[in-house]
């Protein structure tokens, strides 16, 4: 098998804990994923495919993170500084029984990330970052229930903002809306990235190139990397039932190229100092389509 992994019997038990026979259950989307490695394709190890029993734990996860997104979002508002927001997400995140994941991963220190206007990602939140009249701003959270991980992020706008903010936030979601309609079983990521790219590129933004989406379920961050154009690594890795993953495309207003904070070593902003946004959505891959996970 293209995995190395194990290849049972066909009237052995499957690999994937169903209990059914293998012939009845994976025995032909094994040999498929084999053909497709064979014909050049990207294929994931069978160990990251997610079993119904892992999409349900991911799901109890994923209410927890769109049930704080949902929170900071009836909150949000003008003078509040991003510390507030992090003390928000942990409280809210623990009351309900998970754990953030941001914190303390590799080192970064905080709950959530806030990105604000020129940040393109991993702003840390602190006391000295107000939220103002006209700003916009991703709250970007991680939960951790039970061993499974969930992820997603919000573009928030404070009181009014510029026509040209409000267009940068609105065209990112539609990219994330494009990507999503893109997604089929069987597929290369490819196709959702151009949709995504295409989206974006023909209002006039950019796609940052360096950070992107990933695979997550079991881990915060597993494979594929998941970029947003078609020259991105791992565009070849082909879309499978029960394969997990975010879009999340960061979208700038002005070039794609960005500098990282050498204060922190976490803060990515907009090279040009344009502004910036972000919309992140979880889902699985399913036999027709997609189902959204954390949004």
């Amino acid at each position: 098998m293209y995995d190395k992994g194990p290849v049972p019997g066909r009237n052995d038990a499957c690999w994937c804990g169903s209990g059914k026979k293998y012939k009845k259950c994976h025995s032909a989307f094994d040999e498929r994923l084999e053909r497709l490695w064979e014909e050049g394709w990207e294929v994931l190890p069978r160990t990251l495919y997610k079993t119904p029993a892992d999409i349900e734990g991911i799901k109890r996860s994923a209410a927890i993170n769109v049930g704080v997104l949902d929170y900071v979002g009836e909150h949000i508002a003008a003078g509040m500084t991003t510390n507030q927001i992090d003390q928000m997400i942990y409280d809210y995140t623990v009351e309900h029984g998970g754990t953030p994941a941001d914190l303390n991963y590799e080192g970064y220190p905080k709950s959530v990330c806030t990105s604000i206007n020129d940040v393109v990602c991993h702003g840390i939140p602190c006391d000295a970052d107000v939220l103002h009249e006209g700003d916009i701003i991703n709250v970007d959270c991680s939960t951790i229930l039970d061993g499974y991980f969930s992820d997603s992020s919000r573009m928030f706008c404070i009181g009014e903002v510029s026509a040209e903010r409000q267009r940068l936030v609105d065209v990112t979601r539609a990219s994330v809306e494009a990507g999503l309609a893109a997604v089929k079983p069987w597929l290369p990521l490819s196709v959702m990235a151009e949709a995504v790219q295409r989206t974006v590129e023909d209002a006039g933004f950019s796609v940052v190139r360096e950070y992107g989406g990933h695979g997550i379920g079991k881990e915060f961050h597993e494979d594929p990397f998941v970029g947003f154009t078609t020259e991105a690594p791992d565009v070849d890795t082909i879309m499978v039932p029960g394969m997990v993953f975010t879009i999340e495309p960061m979208v700038n207003a002005g070039a794609p190229d960005i500098k990282i904070s050498k204060g922190d070593g976490w803060c990515v902003r907009t090279k040009d100092g344009s502004d910036s946004a972000q919309c992140e959505v979880q889902l699985v891959v399913t036999e027709d389509g997609y189902e959204l996970l954390s949004w």
